[in-house]
Order: structure tokens, then sequence, then C-alpha cells
């Protein structure tokens, strides 16, 4: 099966996804280097921006297909659900324990918990034959996410986050903006999806 040109940009989005992933998983807060953040943030910031690109093309050549529905969200989710583990794990974690990112552990699971129900309700309605492409509310979850994942990286790499200073509550502002707004975008997709679950709970 040929691949389009929009779905190409996907799967580069993929691999970028990966490298940073293999960046960051060379970083520990005990020992920081700010080279590898940078380098993070750079790769971060070119893998996001691309799920802009796909779109575009994928409009604009009017090539928007089942598979890009599906793979363009999902690597939006592997880029970004994959960084905010990592922030929140122990390789941003003090001596004492405590994470620099700010992020708590329940915050990346209501995260990953929308993420997964909204993948699973996304598989089900095309599965049924009814498009379930992404939302605008989606899409700003996913641009702020991003900024999110950008700003944490760029205040531990060129920063102190201590608490109650103000760099630490601008963190937590974004933080706290990202939970609100992914928590909100899954209440649309529910909604979204009320009528499909209703007919289908009742064949």
């Amino acid at each position: 099966m040929k691949v389009n040109l929009p779905n190409q940009i996907t799967l580069a989005r993929l691999a970028l996804a990966i490298v940073f992933f293999v960046i960051l998983g060379q970083y520990s807060q005990r020992d920081p280097n700010r080279v590898l953040l940078d380098v993070g943030v750079v790769l971060f910031i070119v893998a996001a921006a691309t799920d802009w690109l796909d779109g575009y093309y994928a409009r604009k050549r009017n090539q928007v297909t089942a598979l890009g529905r599906i793979l363009d969200p999902f690597v939006d989710k592997v880029l970004v659900c994959g960084a905010f583990i990592i922030l929140a794990g122990p390789a941003f974690c003090e001596l004492d324990g405590r994470n620099v990112t700010g992020l708590r552990s329940w915050m990346v699971v209501v995260i990953l918990g929308r993420e997964l129900l909204v993948t699973g309700l996304r598989g089900f309605s095309e599965s049924q034959g009814v498009q379930f492409g992404a939302e605008y509310v989606g899409k700003a979850k996913m641009w702020i996410q991003s900024v999110t994942v950008a700003v944490l990286l760029l205040a531990v790499a060129h920063g102190q986050p201590i608490e109650g200073e103000a760099q630490f509550q601008i963190q937590q502002l974004f933080i706290w903006l990202t939970v609100l707004i992914t928590a909100a975008s899954l209440v649309t997709y529910l909604v979204k999806a009320k009528n499909l679950l209703l007919e289908t709970s009742h064949q």
C-alpha cells in the first residue's frame, strides 16, 4: 500500500519522537546535562510542529484517510504522553526525591487516561464506519501539552526550579492548564461519541 505525503510526515514525526526519547533517556537530574535537554527541546518542537504540517497537506491535497485519522493522533499521543511520563519519572528527581518539573504522577495518569479512552472511542467509531477526526479542542489540547513539555524542559535546563519561586509558579501554571484542557477535551469527545454508543448499545 502506497503511503501518501501526509502519512509520510506523520511517520517521520514518529521517528523524531523515538530519537527524542532516546535523548531524554540519557538525562539524569543527579548529573544534569543541559545539552541533552536543549537537543531534546529542538527535536520535540520540530516533531510537534509537523502535526500541523501533515494535517495541512491532507486537507489541501484531499488526502484525508482512515489511516491518517488513526495514525496522526496515535503519534501525537506517543510523543506527548512519552514526554510527560519521562518528565514525571526518576530522571528528573533530585536526590531527595523531589521532581524538579513540578509534575505529579496523578496528573500524568489523567493525561494518559484521556488519551487511552479517546483512542478506544476513535477505533470503535472507525470500525462502525463513522469518522472520528480530531476536534478543535483536541488540537488545542495537543498544542498546550506540547508548549508545556517545552517549557518544562527549558526551565530544568536553564533554571533552578524551586517551589515558591516565580519560575516554579510558571511551570505550575502550564501544568494545570494542560490538565484542565485535557479533561475538557475528554468531555467533548465523550459527547461526540454518545449517540454512537447509545445506538450500538441497543443493537
